[in-house]
């Protein structure tokens, strides 16, 4: 197990439309254009905010509580 978690070798992951936006963004300013190192560098700060509780999800494994449409 990993700082954060089990040790995965890869995650799926869904974005709506305004998050690829927001994503694509951040990887042309911060990242030369590189959409995987815009999302690891949000990845990585989340997990570390919510190591922190930061976020409010110390303590709970942070999934969603009701099932998404």
């Amino acid at each position: 197990m990993g700082e954060y978690g089990p040790d995965l070798e890869s995650v799926t992951v869904a974005f709506d439309e305004e998050t690829i936006e927001a994503l694509d963004e951040k990887a042309f300013t911060d990242h030369r254009d590189n959409r995987e190192a815009a999302i690891r560098d949000c990845l990585d700060e989340w997990l570390k905010r919510r190591a922190d509780g930061a976020d409010g999800t110390e303590g709970t494994d942070g999934a969603d509580t009701e099932p998404s449409e």
